[in-house]
C-alpha cells in the first residue's frame, strides 16, 4: 500500500507519543498514542507472555536495578525516534507504516526497536485510522461482514507458569458452545466458573480460590485428569451438559514440561509416543474439542502425528510452534502440523504481519484463534480484531480480572452496537 498524498486528510498524523503503563502482572510496558490532523487518537497498549516462544519478536528492556531490570525507557526513546518519520504519513497505510517500521528495525525479531514497541505503534495506527473515519476497529478492519462473535477459550484453572500449583498443563478451559449470544454464553460460563469456585471451597478449601495470570483458579491439584473432572462436575452443578452446552479445552505449553528428550507430566516421564497416546486417552474420556501446543515447539514430528489422529475430533493448535510467523507457518502448511493456529499480535510486532498470518492460514483451512497474553492490559483491540476477521474464536481468559473482562465486555460492546446483524459462532468453529 502507497502513502496518501495531495489534499487534506482527517487521518493524516501529526503526532506520535508513548508512555510507560503497567500490565497485569505490574511489569512495565508501552503504551503508545497516534494523533491525527482531525484531532483524534488512536491508542495501543503492548502485552507480554509468561509462556513465550523461542522465535518471538524481542520486547526491549532496560536491565540494570529499576524495575528488576524490566522497565522501558529505551522502548519509549526507540518510539521517540519512530515518531519522526510517522509523523505526515496517513494512518489508513496501515501496510506502509507497519513495513517501516519492520525496516527501521531491520532485525528479524525486532531487537533493535523491540516488539512491544512495534506492537503498541501499530495498534495505535489502527485506531487512530478508524476513529478518524468515524467507525469503530472492527468496522475499519473488517468492513461491512464483520458481524460474527467469537466463541471465547476461557481458562478458568490455571496451571504451568501462571500459576503456583503441580498442575503441568498451563490451561484449563471451558467453551460455551451453546448459546445465542455473546450474552448468553458469558452468563453461563459465569455460572460455572462460581461454581468452580464452590466446588474447590468444599473440596480443598478456601486457600484454593487463588486465581492465576490469567483469572483461572489455582488449587492444589497434581494430575490433569483430576483438574478435568472438576471442570466436568462444576459443569454439570451449573446445571449444563458437558459436551453439548460446553467443550473443554487444553493448552498443554509442553515445551515447559519438556526435559531433554522426554516430557515430565503428571508425575511421570513420557517419551513423545507416550504423550501422544497420553492425549488421545483425554480426548477419549473428556470433551476436549481444543489442544494447544501439545509438544514442543521443534516436536514438528509429533505434532504431525497427533493432527493426524484427531483431526476430526479437536482442534491442534500451534502457539509457540508458529508464533504468529509466515514462514513458521509456511512449514506446518507442509507438512499439515497442525489444523489451529493461534494469534497473538506482539509475538510478531505488528499488525499487518498478523494479518498476513492470518490470512495464509485461512486460506490453507486452518482455524485460527486471536489470543491474549498472559501478562495483558486493559486494551480490548484484540475484541475488535477477532470480530473483523471472523475467525469465530477467542482466546482471552477466566471471567475475572479487569484485564481479561475488558476483552469481554467489549465483545458485549459491539454485539449491542451490531445488534439484530451479530451472529454468535458458538460450536461452527469446532470439528464435528
Amino acid at each position: 500500500m502507497s502513502v496518501s498524498t495531495g489534499s487534506y486528510s482527517p487521518s493524516r498524523i501529526s503526532d506520535v507519543y508513548g508512555l510507560m503503563v503497567l500490565d497485569s502482572r505490574g511489569t512495565p510496558t508501552i503504551k503508545a498514542y497516534v494523533e491525527t490532523v482531525s484531532g483524534v487518537r488512536g491508542w495501543g497498549i503492548a502485552p507480554s507472555g509468561a509462556s513465550k516462544g523461542e522465535h518471538e519478536a524481542v520486547e526491549v528492556r532496560d536491565g540494570g536495578k529499576k524495575w528488576l531490570g524490566k522497565g522501558v525507557e529505551r522502548a519509549l526513546s526507540n518510539l521517540e525516534d519512530i515518531a519522526a518519520h510517522m509523523i505526515g504519513l496517513d494512518a489508513r497505510d496501515q501496510a506502509y507504516i507497519d513495513h517501516l517500521l519492520i525496516s527501521l528495525d531491520g532485525t528479524p525479531n525486532k531487537s533493535r526497536l523491540g516488539g512491544n514497541t512495534t506492537t503498541a505503534l501499530s495498534i495505535a495506527v489502527a485506531r487512530a485510522a478508524s476513529y478518524s473515519l468515524g467507525l469503530e476497529p472492527y468496522e475499519y478492519l473488517g468492513g461491512n461482514r464483520a458481524n460474527l462473535i467469537p466463541t471465547p477459550l476461557m481458562n478458568i484453572i490455571n496451571g504451568g507458569v501462571h500459576a503456583g500449583n503441580d498442575l503441568d498443563i498451563q490451561e484449563f478451559m471451558i467453551i460455551p458452545v451453546e448459546a445465542d449470544s455473546i450474552k448468553e454464553a458469558l452468563r453461563k460460563a459465569v455460572e460455572v466458573y462460581w461454581t468452580l469456585k464452590k466446588l474447590l471451597v468444599e473440596k480443598y478449601g478456601k486457600n484454593s480460590i487463588n486465581v492465576g495470570d490469567e483469572g483461572g483458579f489455582a488449587p492444589p491439584l497434581t494430575s490433569t485428569r483430576e483438574a478435568l473432572d472438576l471442570l466436568v462436575e462444576a459443569i454439570s452443578r451449573a446445571g449444563y451438559d458437558p459436551g453439548t452446552d460446553f467443550y473443554l479445552g487444553l493448552d498443554a505449553a509442553a515445551s515447559q514440561f519438556k526435559d531433554s528428550d522426554k516430557y515430565r507430566i503428571d508425575g511421570k516421564v513420557l517419551d513423545a509416543d507416550q504423550l501422544v497416546e497420553f492425549y488421545l486417552g483425554l480426548l477419549d474420556e473428556y470433551p476436549v474439542k481444543y489442544l494447544e501446543d501439545p509438544f514442543a515447539e521443534d516436536d514438528w514430528h509429533h505434532f504431525v502425528e497427533l493432527t493426524k489422529r484427531v483431526s476430526t475430533k479437536t482442534l491442534v493448535t500451534g502457539d509457540d510452534l508458529y508464533v504468529t510467523n509466515t514462514k513458521f507457518l509456511e512449514k506446518g502448511i507442509k507438512l499439515a502440523a497442525t489444523n489451529a493456529v493461534l494469534v497473538k499480535i506482539n509475538q510478531v510486532g505488528t499488525l499487518t504481519e498478523t494479518l498476513e498470518f492470518v490470512d495464509m492460514a485461512t486460506r490453507n483451512c486452518l482455524r485460527a484463534i486471536i489470543s491474549h497474553r498472559s501478562g495483558d492490559t486493559e486494551d480490548p483491540f484484540i475484541a475488535d480484531l477477532a470480530v473483523a476477521l471472523g475467525t469465530g474464536l477467542i482466546k482471552t481468559g477466566a471471567p475475572a480480572r479487569g484485564e481479561r473482562t475488558a476483552k469481554y465486555n467489549r465483545l458485549l460492546e459491539i454485539e449491542f452496537i451490531l445488534a439484530g446483524q451479530a451472529r454468535y459462532a458458538g460450536r461452527t468453529p469446532f470439528p464435528r
